[in-house]
């Protein structure tokens, strides 16, 4: 561990610098020559990295998934070849779920503080959405306390599910409203759900049931009303919203069928599924581009990877070639995601 970090510590990194240019569709001249241009200034958001912490736990209770030989070089490697500048780390599924609560709490101060130091020791190639001990609540509230006011983390990331429960869950309000009133960033990732495992021999629950269970969540904030009463709270949904904007006109019509419903979303589901935002990881083709971008403006929409499960230049291939104008492409590569995490900006 100390040699990745030493190793992070002394590269010379360049700082990130908006797109230019505004209106005209790129060329393909042009898109060539911004994927292999040594200016970078892409904002990743959907970026996993395995700190050596992790790597133990996993490892002491045979957990299967995660990749066991990320370093911060593989990252920085992949991100130079498409422009990143910065990469927003996360703990992707099975986060800490496999660990009781007192396990979780610790995993999770140990992952946290081996973030913040590649943050610093990064010079601004790595952001940092801080793994929580989550489903336990009195801990999580503890630990985003300790990640934004002393690790000073970009924001939290959390599982779209912890269980059999969502996270509009009544047990979660706590968490929810403590997000809410410091107005934090969220970044949601998708899991399996006790309901769903193992349903289909040969088809793994990446393939179907991790975008479902963005939806159910987006659907347990919405209609469980966490979604209106948490408005300052900030979330990003992974791989484009899941299947959930396929699903809008059935979300949208649900009060009007349930009038129970109509009082917890009183702004209109609409409303709430606008003001998220949606990255792009795994979801930079024009079959979810298309659904994604005639529900929410491009202000909403955030670039991601998946790195080390996806690269980066494939998603700048794909974007690029959907048709967006320069000056969308820089909103999503870079500029609506600096308006979420001002550090960023610099």
């Amino acid at each position: 561990m100390a040699r990745e970090r030493t190793g992070v510590a002394r590269r010379e990194f360049l700082a990130g610098t908006a797109a230019l240019g505004a209106g005209a569709l790129l060329s393909r001249r042009e898109t060539e020559a911004q994927m292999s241009s040594p200016t970078a200034h892409r904002i990743d958001v959907h970026h996993h990295h395995t700190p050596p912490p992790y790597v133990a736990a996993l490892t002491a209770k045979n957990i299967p998934g995660p990749v066991r030989d990320w370093t911060p070089d593989k990252s920085i490697a992949d991100m130079d070849k498409a422009g990143v500048a910065t990469a927003l780390t996360s703990i992707t599924t099975p986060a800490l779920r496999f660990l009781d609560e007192a396990g979780a709490r610790k995993l999770a101060r140990e992952c946290n503080e081996y973030t913040a130091k590649l943050v610093t020791d990064s010079r601004g190639r790595f952001g940092m959405f801080a793994a929580m001990p989550m489903p336990h609540v009195e801990g999580t509230l503890q630990e985003i306390a300790y990640a934004l006011d002393t690790l000073k983390a970009d924001g939290i990331g959390l599982l779209t599910s912890y269980g059999d429960k969502w996270l509009g869950d009544p047990a979660f309000a706590p968490v929810m409203d403590e997000l809410n009133r410091r107005k934090a960033v969220v970044y949601t990732h998708p899991t399996t759900a006790n309901c769903c495992a193992n349903l289909m021999p040969d088809v793994p629950e990446s393939i179907i049931e991790w975008g479902t269970d963005t939806t159910r969540t987006i659907a347990s904030l919405v209609f469980s009303g966490t979604a209106a009463r948490c408005q300052d709270m900030k979330v990003i949904f992974s791989h484009g919203g899941g299947t959930m904007p396929f699903l809008t006109e059935r979300f949208v019509r649900l009060p009007l069928s349930n009038k129970n419903l109509a009082a917890r979303v009183p702004n209109g589901v609409e409303h709430e599924l606008k003001r998220f935002y949606y990255d792009t990881a795994q979801a930079s083709h024009p079959m979810a581009l298309a659904s994604l971008t005639k529900l929410v403006p491009v202000s909403q929409i955030v670039f991601g990877t998946d790195f080390p499960y996806r690269t980066a230049a494939d998603h700048v291939k794909g974007l690029t070639a959907y048709g967006f104008s320069v000056s969308d492409l820089a909103r999503i590569d870079r500029e609506n995601a600096a308006g979420l995490m001002p550090r960023l900006k610099a």
